[in-house]
Protein backbone atom coordinates (compact mmCIF):
# COMPACT_ATOMS: atom_id res chain seq x y z
CA UNK A 1 0.00 0.00 0.00
CA UNK A 2 1.41 3.47 -0.86
CA UNK A 3 1.03 4.69 2.79
CA UNK A 4 3.29 2.02 4.22
CA UNK A 5 6.36 3.55 5.23
CA UNK A 6 4.73 6.70 4.37
CA UNK A 7 6.20 9.76 6.79
CA UNK A 8 4.17 12.89 5.10
CA UNK A 9 1.60 13.16 8.27
CA UNK A 10 -1.28 14.91 5.76
CA UNK A 11 -0.68 11.59 3.50
CA UNK A 12 -0.77 9.40 6.76
CA UNK A 13 -4.06 11.65 8.01
CA UNK A 14 -5.89 11.25 4.67
CA UNK A 15 -5.10 7.02 4.11
CA UNK A 16 -6.67 7.07 7.74
CA UNK A 17 -9.58 8.49 7.31
CA UNK A 18 -10.03 7.05 4.20
CA UNK A 19 -10.11 3.63 5.30
CA UNK A 20 -12.39 4.24 8.87
CA UNK A 21 -15.16 2.02 7.83
CA UNK A 22 -13.59 1.04 4.48
CA UNK A 23 -11.72 -2.29 2.81
CA UNK A 24 -8.64 -1.30 1.96
CA UNK A 25 -9.04 -2.68 -1.94
CA UNK A 26 -11.68 0.04 -2.43
CA UNK A 27 -10.22 2.80 -0.41
CA UNK A 28 -6.73 2.82 -2.17
CA UNK A 29 -7.80 4.08 -5.57
CA UNK A 30 -9.81 7.19 -3.26
CA UNK A 31 -6.59 7.23 -1.87
CA UNK A 32 -4.74 8.09 -4.88
CA UNK A 33 -7.40 10.17 -6.25
CA UNK A 34 -7.71 12.36 -3.30
CA UNK A 35 -3.32 12.81 -3.70
CA UNK A 36 -3.55 13.42 -7.42
CA UNK A 37 -6.70 15.77 -6.64
CA UNK A 38 -5.44 17.47 -3.46
CA UNK A 39 -1.40 16.71 -3.41
CA UNK A 40 -0.72 19.19 -0.23
CA UNK A 41 -3.06 20.29 2.45
CA UNK A 42 -3.28 23.72 1.14
CA UNK A 43 -5.09 22.20 -1.99
CA UNK A 44 -7.49 20.62 -0.27
CA UNK A 45 -8.24 23.74 2.32
CA UNK A 46 -9.02 25.75 -0.89
CA UNK A 47 -10.83 23.43 -2.68
CA UNK A 48 -14.99 23.50 -3.10
CA UNK A 49 -16.63 21.36 -0.79
CA UNK A 50 -18.58 20.17 -3.97
CA UNK A 51 -15.48 19.09 -5.61
CA UNK A 52 -14.25 17.40 -2.31
CA UNK A 53 -17.73 15.72 -1.58
CA UNK A 54 -17.56 14.27 -5.43
CA UNK A 55 -13.97 12.84 -4.54
CA UNK A 56 -15.28 11.54 -1.88
CA UNK A 57 -18.56 9.94 -3.28
CA UNK A 58 -19.16 6.27 -2.84
CA UNK A 59 -16.97 5.88 0.02
CA UNK A 60 -19.90 6.40 2.69
CA UNK A 61 -20.26 7.83 6.15
CA UNK A 62 -19.66 11.21 4.60
CA UNK A 63 -19.01 13.09 8.17
CA UNK A 64 -15.39 12.50 7.71
CA UNK A 65 -15.43 14.17 4.23
CA UNK A 66 -17.02 16.79 6.32
CA UNK A 67 -14.52 16.66 9.30
CA UNK A 68 -11.89 16.25 6.06
CA UNK A 69 -12.25 19.64 4.92
CA UNK A 70 -13.24 21.29 8.24
CA UNK A 71 -9.53 19.92 9.73
CA UNK A 72 -7.81 21.17 5.96
CA UNK A 73 -9.57 24.28 6.40
CA UNK A 74 -8.06 24.63 10.15
CA UNK A 75 -4.74 23.18 9.74
CA UNK A 76 -4.30 26.38 6.60
CA UNK A 77 -5.35 28.56 8.95
CA UNK A 78 -4.36 27.93 12.57
CA UNK A 79 -1.19 26.08 11.56
CA UNK A 80 -0.45 28.00 8.20
CA UNK A 81 -0.43 24.67 6.34
CA UNK A 82 1.97 22.78 8.39
CA UNK A 83 0.31 19.57 9.92
CA UNK A 84 0.50 20.03 13.46
CA UNK A 85 3.19 17.71 15.47
CA UNK A 86 2.33 17.39 18.42
CA UNK A 87 -0.05 14.33 20.00
CA UNK A 88 -2.27 16.82 21.76
CA UNK A 89 -2.29 19.10 18.99
CA UNK A 90 -3.55 16.23 16.79
CA UNK A 91 -6.08 14.86 18.78
CA UNK A 92 -7.80 17.86 19.06
CA UNK A 93 -8.43 18.34 14.99
CA UNK A 94 -11.54 17.67 14.02
CA UNK A 95 -12.56 13.98 13.19
CA UNK A 96 -9.20 12.79 14.92
CA UNK A 97 -9.41 9.94 17.61
CA UNK A 98 -7.18 8.41 19.74
CA UNK A 99 -6.43 5.73 17.22
CA UNK A 100 -5.63 8.25 13.90
CA UNK A 101 -4.15 10.49 16.58
CA UNK A 102 -1.93 7.72 17.68
CA UNK A 103 -0.80 6.57 13.45
CA UNK A 104 0.03 9.99 12.88
CA UNK A 105 2.11 11.08 15.53
CA UNK A 106 4.21 7.62 15.49
CA UNK A 107 4.36 7.06 11.93
CA UNK A 108 5.25 10.60 11.08
CA UNK A 109 6.79 11.81 14.07
CA UNK A 110 7.80 8.58 15.79
CA UNK A 111 6.26 9.62 18.95
CA UNK A 112 5.34 6.95 21.52
CA UNK A 113 1.67 6.37 20.97
CA UNK A 114 0.34 3.20 20.41
CA UNK A 115 -2.46 2.72 18.02
CA UNK A 116 -5.45 0.05 18.64
CA UNK A 117 -7.76 -0.73 15.99
CA UNK A 118 -9.57 -3.95 15.64
CA UNK A 119 -6.18 -6.16 14.36
CA UNK A 120 -4.57 -5.00 17.46
CA UNK A 121 -7.40 -5.86 19.85
CA UNK A 122 -7.83 -9.34 17.96
CA UNK A 123 -4.10 -10.05 18.49
CA UNK A 124 -4.26 -8.59 22.77
CA UNK A 125 -7.25 -10.86 23.24
CA UNK A 126 -6.17 -14.17 21.41
CA UNK A 127 -2.10 -13.60 22.96
CA UNK A 128 -3.71 -13.32 26.39
CA UNK A 129 -6.58 -15.18 25.87
CA UNK A 130 -8.59 -12.28 27.38
CA UNK A 131 -12.19 -12.59 27.12
CA UNK A 132 -13.08 -9.08 28.09
CA UNK A 133 -15.37 -7.53 25.48
CA UNK A 134 -13.92 -5.08 23.04
CA UNK A 135 -16.17 -3.22 22.44
CA UNK A 136 -16.83 -2.05 26.05
CA UNK A 137 -15.66 1.08 27.90
CA UNK A 138 -13.62 -0.98 30.06
CA UNK A 139 -12.09 -3.13 27.53
CA UNK A 140 -10.78 -0.65 25.38
CA UNK A 141 -9.28 0.97 28.34
CA UNK A 142 -7.75 -2.12 29.44
CA UNK A 143 -6.71 -3.59 25.51
CA UNK A 144 -5.13 0.14 25.37
CA UNK A 145 -3.54 0.37 28.49
CA UNK A 146 -1.84 -3.23 27.36
CA UNK A 147 -0.97 -2.14 24.27
CA UNK A 148 0.79 1.38 25.48
CA UNK A 149 3.01 -1.33 27.77
CA UNK A 150 3.91 -3.73 24.93
CA UNK A 151 4.72 -0.52 22.78
CA UNK A 152 8.40 -0.71 21.44
CA UNK A 153 9.20 3.22 22.51
CA UNK A 154 12.37 3.64 20.29
CA UNK A 155 10.39 2.44 16.95
CA UNK A 156 6.96 3.08 17.65
CA UNK A 157 5.91 3.61 14.32
CA UNK A 158 7.88 0.58 12.99
CA UNK A 159 6.01 -1.94 16.29
CA UNK A 160 2.66 -0.15 15.05
CA UNK A 161 2.65 -1.21 12.15
CA UNK A 162 3.98 -4.37 12.74
CA UNK A 163 1.49 -5.62 15.12
CA UNK A 164 -1.39 -4.19 12.80
CA UNK A 165 -0.25 -5.59 10.09
CA UNK A 166 0.18 -9.35 11.92
CA UNK A 167 -3.18 -8.97 12.54
CA UNK A 168 -4.09 -8.43 9.33
CA UNK A 169 -1.88 -10.98 7.10
CA UNK A 170 -1.99 -13.74 10.31
CA UNK A 171 -4.14 -13.07 13.15
CA UNK A 172 -7.07 -12.71 11.00
CA UNK A 173 -11.11 -12.75 12.15
CA UNK A 174 -11.63 -16.08 9.60
CA UNK A 175 -9.61 -18.81 9.57
CA UNK A 176 -6.31 -17.07 10.71
CA UNK A 177 -2.56 -18.64 9.95
CA UNK A 178 -1.92 -20.48 13.18
CA UNK A 179 -0.08 -23.35 11.85
CA UNK A 180 2.33 -21.03 10.54
CA UNK A 181 2.37 -18.27 13.26
CA UNK A 182 5.42 -17.86 15.18
CA UNK A 183 3.60 -17.03 17.93
CA UNK A 184 1.40 -20.01 18.18
CA UNK A 185 3.24 -21.43 21.02
CA UNK A 186 2.53 -18.22 23.03
CA UNK A 187 -0.56 -17.65 22.15
CA UNK A 188 -2.99 -18.65 25.03
CA UNK A 189 -5.90 -18.84 22.50
CA UNK A 190 -4.46 -21.01 20.71
CA UNK A 191 -3.08 -23.29 23.47
CA UNK A 192 -6.41 -23.62 25.44
CA UNK A 193 -8.24 -24.16 21.95
CA UNK A 194 -10.19 -20.63 21.56
CA UNK A 195 -8.83 -18.86 18.86
CA UNK A 196 -12.63 -19.44 16.95
CA UNK A 197 -14.20 -17.61 20.21
CA UNK A 198 -12.04 -14.45 20.87
CA UNK A 199 -11.89 -11.82 20.85
CA UNK A 200 -15.53 -11.54 22.38
CA UNK A 201 -17.78 -8.32 21.30
CA UNK A 202 -20.59 -7.46 24.17
CA UNK A 203 -23.29 -5.31 21.78
CA UNK A 204 -25.81 -7.03 19.23
CA UNK A 205 -26.39 -4.38 16.65
CA UNK A 206 -30.06 -3.44 15.40
CA UNK A 207 -30.47 -2.41 12.18
CA UNK A 208 -33.13 0.22 11.45
CA UNK A 209 -34.85 -0.57 8.02
CA UNK A 210 -35.89 2.08 5.55
CA UNK A 211 -37.75 2.76 2.62
CA UNK A 212 -36.70 5.40 -0.44
CA UNK A 213 -38.27 5.95 -3.49
CA UNK A 214 -36.84 8.39 -5.73
CA UNK A 215 -38.09 10.44 -9.15
CA UNK A 216 -36.22 11.30 -11.37
CA UNK A 217 -38.83 14.16 -12.31
CA UNK A 218 -38.05 15.64 -16.29
CA UNK A 219 -39.17 18.76 -17.78
CA UNK A 220 -39.39 18.91 -21.85
CA UNK A 221 -36.35 21.16 -21.96
CA UNK A 222 -34.57 18.08 -19.87
CA UNK A 223 -33.89 19.67 -16.77
CA UNK A 224 -34.50 17.74 -13.59
CA UNK A 225 -34.94 18.49 -9.88
CA UNK A 226 -32.45 17.94 -7.26
CA UNK A 227 -32.00 19.23 -3.45
CA UNK A 228 -29.33 18.97 -1.10
CA UNK A 229 -29.71 16.63 1.80
CA UNK A 230 -29.48 18.53 5.20
CA UNK A 231 -27.49 17.63 8.30
CA UNK A 232 -28.65 15.08 10.93
CA UNK A 233 -29.09 12.34 8.65
CA UNK A 234 -27.34 9.86 6.60
CA UNK A 235 -26.01 11.49 3.46
CA UNK A 236 -25.81 15.03 4.73
CA UNK A 237 -24.48 17.58 2.11
CA UNK A 238 -24.85 14.94 -1.00
CA UNK A 239 -27.54 15.59 -3.53
CA UNK A 240 -30.87 13.55 -4.19
CA UNK A 241 -33.45 13.59 -6.62
CA UNK A 242 -37.17 14.11 -5.32
CA UNK A 243 -37.88 11.76 -2.74
CA UNK A 244 -40.09 9.93 -0.32
CA UNK A 245 -40.15 7.52 2.81
CA UNK A 246 -41.33 4.60 4.54
CA UNK A 247 -40.96 2.22 7.01
CA UNK A 248 -42.35 -0.63 5.08
CA UNK A 249 -42.13 -1.57 1.17
CA UNK A 250 -45.08 0.02 -0.89
CA UNK A 251 -46.48 -1.21 -4.16
CA UNK A 252 -45.42 1.43 -7.10
CA UNK A 253 -49.17 2.23 -8.15
CA UNK A 254 -50.18 2.97 -4.58
CA UNK A 255 -47.09 5.56 -4.63
CA UNK A 256 -48.18 6.99 -7.67
CA UNK A 257 -51.87 7.28 -6.89
CA UNK A 258 -51.07 7.88 -3.37
CA UNK A 259 -50.94 11.35 -1.17
CA UNK A 260 -47.44 11.43 -1.66
CA UNK A 261 -47.72 11.90 -5.92
CA UNK A 262 -50.89 14.33 -5.13
CA UNK A 263 -48.70 16.58 -2.83
CA UNK A 264 -45.88 17.04 -5.98
CA UNK A 265 -47.46 16.54 -8.79
CA UNK A 266 -50.97 18.25 -7.58
CA UNK A 267 -53.16 18.02 -11.24
CA UNK A 268 -50.76 18.20 -13.53
CA UNK A 269 -50.50 15.96 -16.47
CA UNK A 270 -47.31 13.16 -16.25
CA UNK A 271 -46.03 10.49 -17.73
CA UNK A 272 -44.42 7.83 -16.19
CA UNK A 273 -41.48 5.92 -17.97
CA UNK A 274 -40.19 3.48 -16.04
CA UNK A 275 -40.01 1.75 -12.68
CA UNK A 276 -36.45 0.75 -11.65
CA UNK A 277 -35.75 -3.00 -9.99
CA UNK A 278 -35.47 -2.58 -5.88
CA UNK A 279 -32.30 -1.26 -4.60
CA UNK A 280 -30.75 -1.99 -1.18
CA UNK A 281 -27.89 -0.99 0.39
CA UNK A 282 -26.23 -2.13 4.26
CA UNK A 283 -24.96 0.79 6.35
CA UNK A 284 -23.52 -0.21 9.95
CA UNK A 285 -26.29 0.91 12.04
CA UNK A 286 -29.62 1.08 8.63
CA UNK A 287 -30.67 -1.21 5.91
CA UNK A 288 -31.68 0.90 2.70
CA UNK A 289 -33.80 -0.32 0.36
CA UNK A 290 -36.20 1.87 -2.58
CA UNK A 291 -36.93 1.84 -6.00
CA UNK A 292 -36.75 4.69 -8.69
CA UNK A 293 -39.25 6.14 -11.45
CA UNK A 294 -38.38 8.14 -14.35
CA UNK A 295 -41.34 10.83 -14.74
CA UNK A 296 -41.71 13.65 -17.75
CA UNK A 297 -43.47 17.06 -17.19
CA UNK A 298 -45.82 18.57 -19.31
CA UNK A 299 -44.06 21.91 -17.21
CA UNK A 300 -41.96 22.88 -13.72
CA UNK A 301 -43.50 22.61 -10.46
CA UNK A 302 -44.05 25.13 -8.18
CA UNK A 303 -44.07 22.46 -5.31
CA UNK A 304 -40.47 21.92 -6.00
CA UNK A 305 -39.14 25.60 -4.43
CA UNK A 306 -36.47 23.89 -2.47
CA UNK A 307 -35.15 22.17 -5.21
CA UNK A 308 -32.74 22.97 -8.00
CA UNK A 309 -33.47 22.36 -11.40
CA UNK A 310 -30.30 21.47 -13.44
CA UNK A 311 -30.26 19.88 -17.06
CA UNK A 312 -30.07 16.11 -16.60
CA UNK A 313 -26.47 15.80 -18.82
CA UNK A 314 -24.90 17.99 -15.91
CA UNK A 315 -25.95 15.36 -13.21
CA UNK A 316 -22.44 13.62 -12.81
CA UNK A 317 -21.12 16.94 -11.34
CA UNK A 318 -22.83 16.95 -8.25
CA UNK A 319 -22.27 14.52 -5.68
CA UNK A 320 -25.14 11.71 -5.00
CA UNK A 321 -24.78 8.91 -2.14
CA UNK A 322 -23.92 5.55 -3.71
CA UNK A 323 -27.52 4.28 -3.05
CA UNK A 324 -28.67 7.00 -5.43
CA UNK A 325 -25.49 6.50 -7.92
CA UNK A 326 -26.05 2.73 -8.52
CA UNK A 327 -29.27 3.62 -10.29
CA UNK A 328 -27.59 7.06 -12.18
CA UNK A 329 -24.75 4.83 -13.57
CA UNK A 330 -27.25 1.86 -14.57
CA UNK A 331 -30.72 2.82 -15.26
CA UNK A 332 -32.47 -0.15 -16.51
CA UNK A 333 -36.24 -0.62 -16.04
CA UNK A 334 -37.51 -3.27 -14.16
CA UNK A 335 -41.15 -2.51 -15.84
CA UNK A 336 -42.63 0.47 -17.89
CA UNK A 337 -45.64 1.77 -16.75
CA UNK A 338 -48.96 2.90 -18.47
Amino acid sequence: MPWKGEKDPYRIWLSEVILQQTRVEQGLAYYEKFIATFPTIQDLARAPEQTVFKCWEGLGYYSRCRNLIATARRIATDYKGKFPSGYDDIRALKGVGPYTAAAIASFAFNLPHAVVDGNVLRVLSRYFGDATPIDTTAGKKKYTALADDLLDKDQPGTYNQAIMDFGAVICKPQNPLCPNCVQREDCQAYRTGRVGELPIKEKVLLKKKRWLYYFMVETPDKKVYIRQRKKGDIWADLFELVGWETDAPVYPEDILRGEFAGHIFGKQSLTVKYISKIYRQELTHQTIQGQFFTIHLQGPLASLKDYLLVDKGKLSEYPFPKFINAWLLDPTPAQSLF
